[in-house]
């Protein structure tokens, strides 16, 4: 089986690239491959604010990428400097930048785009959403 990573750089709900992607990892962990870690980057890193809040007859698509990570155990990553430019801080962001408060916590993470290039010496392929 194969190992991806997943790029995803769309919005949550600016249009279908986010969930295709989710549906993407779902569908490759499911039949067996290995997905090394999800990396969201550019308006992507949008779809981990914990703020998000679709109406009840809408898919959640951020408690679908924490499921599928609580599932199995897969790292789910923010570009920190894509997410802070866009406002999305995890804790320790917002006590560093001097804010009371904070939008994205675990199992998303923050990280440099160094994580997705040593990824990638990993990976067969990178699925880019």
């Amino acid at each position: 089986m194969s190992k991806f990573i997943i790029q995803v750089n769309s919005a949550a709900y600016s249009g279908s690239h986010s969930y295709r992607a989710y549906r993407c990892t779902k569908a490759l962990l499911e039949t067996g491959h290995d997905v090394l870690h999800v990396f969201f980057y550019q308006d992507g890193v949008l779809n981990t604010n914990q703020l998000n809040s679709p109406a009840n007859d809408e898919f959640d698509l951020r408690a679908a990428w924490q499921s599928l990570s609580d599932t199995y155990h897969i790292p789910l990553i923010n570009c920190a400097s894509a997410a802070l430019r866009r406002g999305v801080l995890s804790e320790t962001e917002a006590i560093e930048n001097g804010y009371a408060h904070w939008n994205t916590n675990l199992p998303f993470t923050m990280a440099g785009l160094g994580e997705l290039v040593t990824g990638l010496e990993k990976a067969d392929r990178l699925l880019n959403f």
